[in-house]
């Protein structure tokens, strides 16, 4: 509805207005005071007419983002964008289906159509959006055309086992991507790692439990065990000779690294696992896996997935399956229907090598992020000037308490007899609520005018009650678990497909740090331990590693602002040293940008092509250090403001979130535009909950 006003820019009652409340003014100008545009304020000379337009247009661009952002809510209140992987989630969706014999020509074909459109011309895929090609991503998609009907000798494909052939070959990728082909004989499971299911009985204090790993890693391994045990092989459709550098000798001898080495000792105990598999006493291996099937289905969560991610999902399914589950079992028939929901269905289609000529797309998205997308939507429209009772956000905070959960999960094994409450990134993940989004919720409730301000305040002591409770030893907060830091899961040979455990990182006690600054506790001593803990693990740069997104700009931006929300001065040599580390990698064009491989070289560091979101996250950090009225924020306004989109978002392609560093890149189509709202409102109206001078 068209906003009601009243003389120069006072805002109407119509309670269904879009249009952001410009109260307060800028920084730096009187308490509820609008930005001073041309004619109407003291500054007549060039300079001030030149920040009154950057304000006039950092609102429009508010307003248009803001009115965007609005109109994609669900009725019910959540808000969540697409959440894109890589083609090795289709693939594997297809040989699931494949393997429990439901495979159909359509969902066959849609998800062809997507995955070709995925492949560059040297006939490779990549793991996100730029990037070089990845060697098992292009054998599983490779493999997942074959099962389409393409034919080998098709142009695409020959340049796609060309390139496999001379980087390796089947031999040379990485573990999941070899179990999925021993699924169907094209790989033996005598060269896999060996998983026993026995690994269920060791208690929490005996290392390598399956508590030793993150939760992700943990819900994969409990059902690869079973299916490790059980060794299954489904007839396979077609060979795959051409994908062997030598069809004859498939199983090229591997290097032995010295026993002094952690990889050599682990690689001698796959030997005596091996050796074991053939003596293990049947009684007991069945009791393991019958173990494993009640851990599995108890974990089970009532939408019938299993932690709201796809891939253990699909490993709990085919475990169950070989442990005699029918697929018309309400425990496997609600995991069927779980999987359905990941995929998402484009009905323009996508341009592959031949055209897909308009027919329908099915990508399958590794995840669904509900509650993330809603907290950070709430907290952009807050902090872009949307009333804080605005009928969205009040809608938001109800579906978002609905959301809270309030039983025990997995983390309890680290913190016994804490008392429940936080929120989960997905729909339903009662068993792994999560630090991140609890934080971030706090944040986004804290923002809002609620009808029941006591149900909101139970919510909120709970949901802090818990976060501080998963405190880890060092003072730091990891994402799902407390402590999750024993270094020997990341050295198996079965753990080659990225981070497997869940130690404190930056991004996430920033998030923390700020929520408890926020609600009075930056002098708690916890809170202390947290701020202490962030300042020295600053890099020499200036900037921090950032775990779940894209990489050191991420970092920065979350760090920065948590620290100065807890009384850190913006003259503290911390908050200067990055400041200045993210004043000397901003981009020509006034955006920032770093790419997925600064995790992997150092050199790549804050360098990428400029996104919308890491511009926003670096605008973010520079705001909170009083950096507005610096040159390197009026690029950055500038940038955001010259690049948006007519609709009000932003181009986005680039992936700028992350699963696991490197290995697992993710491109969260909502922070294209939840981020730039987020600093667009910072810049016009402040951080609302900003300390005020020292």
């Amino acid at each position: 509805m068209t906003a009601t006003t009243d003389g120069a820019g006072a805002r109407g009652t119509d309670p269904d207005d879009t249009t952001p409340d410009p109260r307060p003014g800028p920084p730096g100008g009187p308490a509820g005071q609008a930005a001073a545009l041309p004619g109407q304020g003291p500054g007549e000379g060039p300079a001030a007419r030149g920040a009154a337009h950057a304000v006039q247009g950092a609102q429009d661009a508010a307003a248009r983002a803001t009115r965007h952002l609005l109109a994609r809510q669900d009725p019910a209140g959540w808000w969540k964008g697409d959440l894109e992987t890589n083609v090795t989630m289709d693939a594997e969706d297809l040989l699931l289906r494949q393997f429990l014999g439901i495979r159909d020509e359509h969902t066959t074909q849609a998800a062809a159509r997507f995955i070709r459109g995925e492949q560059a011309e040297d006939g490779t895929w990549a793991t996100f959006h730029g990037g070089p090609p990845d060697l098992s991503a292009t054998i599983e998609a490779y493999v997942a055309l074959r099962l389409a009907g393409d034919a080998p000798d098709a142009p695409h494909m020959a340049r796609a086992s060309a390139w496999i052939r001379a980087h390796g070959g089947i031999a040379a990728a990485r573990v999941f991507t070899r179990i999925w082909l021993a699924l169907f004989g094209w790989w033996s499971w005598d060269h896999l790692p060996e998983l026993p299911p026995e690994l269920v009985f060791l208690p929490p204090w005996v290392p390598l439990n399956i508590y030793d790993f993150g939760c992700w890693a943990r819900q994969t391994i409990v059902p690869l065990t079973v299916v490790s045990a059980k060794r299954p092989v489904r007839p396979a459709p077609f060979v795959l000779d051409e994908l062997h550098t030598d069809a004859r000798c498939p199983y090229p001898a591997r290097r032995q690294a010295p026993l002094t080495t952690w990889e050599g000792a682990f690689q001698r105990m796959d030997r005596a696992l091996h050796v074991y598999r053939r003596f293990a006493p049947r009684r007991l291996r069945k009791a393991a896996m019958d173990s494993a099937a009640r851990w599995i289905i108890e974990r089970q969560e009532n939408d019938g997935c299993w932690g709201g991610i796809q891939p253990p999902a699909v490993y709990s399914v085919i475990a169950l399956h070989l442990l005699g589950y029918d697929l018309r079992h309400p425990v496997m028939r609600a995991g069927l229907e779980s999987l359905d929901r990941f995929a998402v269905w484009r009905e323009d289609g996508a341009a592959g090598p031949e055209g897909s000529g308009g027919a329908p797309t099915r990508m399958i998205e590794a995840c669904q992020s509900p509650v993330w997308d809603t907290c950070l939507a709430a907290i952009a429209l807050a902090d872009a000037g949307l009333p804080r009772d605005h009928p969205a956000l009040v809608k938001a905070a109800d579906w978002m308490l609905d959301e809270e959960i309030v039983r025990t999960g997995d983390w309890a094994v680290q913190r016994p007899g804490l008392t429940p409450g936080g929120w989960a990134f997905e729909f339903h993940n009662d068993t792994y609520p999560d630090i991140d989004d609890t934080a971030e919720v706090i944040l986004a409730l804290r923002r809002i005018a609620h009808p029941e301000p006591a149900k909101v305040e139970a919510a909120i002591a709970r949901g802090m009650s818990w976060t501080l409770g998963m405190q880890s030893k060092n003072g730091a907060w990891g994402a799902f678990d407390a402590d999750n830091t024993s270094p020997l899961p990341n050295r198996l040979p079965f753990c080659d497909f990225g981070e497997v455990i869940d130690p404190p990182s930056a991004d996430v006690t920033a998030h923390v740090v700020e929520m408890l600054a926020v609600e009075g506790k930056a002098g708690d001593p916890r809170a202390r331990r947290g701020i202490g803990w962030l300042l020295a693990e600053q890099e020499p740069s200036g900037a921090w590693f950032g775990r779940w997104g894209t990489n050191y700009v991420y970092g920065t931006g979350s760090v920065v602002p948590a620290l100065t929300a807890a009384g850190i001065a913006a003259a503290h040599p911390a908050i200067r040293r990055a400041v200045h580390w993210l004043e000397s990698v901003q981009n020509e064009d006034g955006g920032w940008g770093e790419d997925q491989r600064s995790y992997k070289d150092p050199s790549w560091a804050g360098k990428g092509e400029s996104t919308a979101s890491q511009t926003a996250w670096a605008l973010m950090a520079l705001l909170s250090a009083g950096e507005r009225d610096g040159k390197a924020v009026e690029r950055g306004i500038a940038y955001l403001v010259g690049t948006q989109r007519e609709d009000g978002s932003w181009d986005e392609p680039h992936f700028t979130g992350t699963g696991f560093p490197w290995d697992f890149s993710i491109n969260y189509h909502l922070y294209r535009l939840v981020f730039p709202l987020t600093a667009l409102g910072r810049y016009l109206y402040g951080d609302p909950f900003a300390p005020g001078e020292a």
